[in-house]
């Protein structure tokens, strides 16, 4: 959570694709190991660079990918963006889930560097900068005095996030939102497999095929329904009415009495996923270019 914002001012003084590049590339190495070796050595190396990846890219790629549409697109155009970005981000899964079902084993590490390789590359080549990055002036510093000043810049600009997150009734309120909904969806999907295993006794087909429901559910939704809606009910209705398709997601599994209600629960997969386009869009109002990413990581 502390990474976040900071990455947010980082990707405001240096660009956005400088810091979309570094995020990515990160997510290469853990699974490099898996792919040259699968011993339990390699299984422990792996952990250990995933958790760094995860601190350096989990929800910081995602932050600065809303925050480098929202240059580029205007303001009533956004959620719309915002949705097709996740909407997009369903498909990957569902893609994903596909290829590791099908895949021989032995391939699938192979094939996830080859996309993440692609998709730097194409970043690299073909993605614009949208941020003019700061000249260095402190270049005749000594190292003590660039580290003093870069921790300083560093409080100053975490604090900075905050102060406009605290100052805005609109961004504490969908603070509380965000953080109240993602503890208990989190703590759904730490133990949801585990649990359909235990009761029911689920296995890897039938948890492709429930993650496959809702991320399709998920790409009709986000693509077609949300664009859709939204200019005439508003991205605050549509965050209301996924707020409570997550509420009953979660009681239908809680609840579950035969093996095809979670079938069925999965299905509000497809409403209550529309809570981050939403919920970024209302971000995305209430802020200016320079904030974007400060906003957003504060609040994911």
């Amino acid at each position: 959570m502390v990474v976040l914002p900071l990455l947010g001012q980082l990707a405001d003084e240096y660009g956005r694709k400088l810091l979309l590049l570094i995020t990515i590339s990160t997510s290469m190495f853990p699974f490099a190991v898996l792919a040259y070796n699968q011993s339990r050595d390699a299984v422990y190396v792996y952990y250990v660079l995933r958790t760094i990846s995860f601190i350096l890219s989990q929800g910081s790629i995602f932050c600065i990918a809303v925050a480098y549409a929202a240059d580029i697109i205007k303001e009533e155009n956004r959620a719309a963006a915002f949705s097709w970005i996740t909407g997009f981000f369903s498909a990957s899964h569902v893609i994903g889930n596909l290829l590791a079902r099908f895949l021989p084993e032995k391939y699938i590490f192979v094939v996830s560097i080859a996309l993440l390789i692609f998709g730097s590359v194409y970043m690299y080549f073909f993605l614009a900068e949208t941020v003019e990055p700061v000249e260095k002036r402190e270049r005749d510093s000594t190292f003590l005095t660039n580290i003093i000043n870069f921790t300083r810049k560093r409080y100053e600009s975490m604090r900075y996030a905050a102060v406009l997150v605290f100052r805005s009734p609109t961004l504490k309120v969908i603070s509380l939102v965000s953080f109240f909904y993602e503890l208990g969806m989190s703590g759904i999907s730490s133990v949801l497999l585990y649990y359909l295993k235990a009761v029911f006794g689920f296995n890897k087909n039938q948890y492709s095929e429930i993650l496959s429901v809702v991320g399709v559910g998920a790409i009709f939704s986000q693509i077609l329904v949300l664009p859709l809606l939204n200019p005439f009910v508003g991205e605050g209705v549509i965050l209301c009415l996924a707020l409570l398709a997550s509420i009953a997601y979660g009681l239908l599994y809680g609840l579950a009495w035969a093996s095809w209600v979670p079938y069925m629960s999965a299905a509000f997969g497809a409403i209550y996923i529309l809570v981050k386009p939403a919920t970024y869009a209302v971000i995305s109002k209430g802020s200016s270019s320079v904030n974007q990413v400060c906003k957003t990581s504060s609040l994911t």
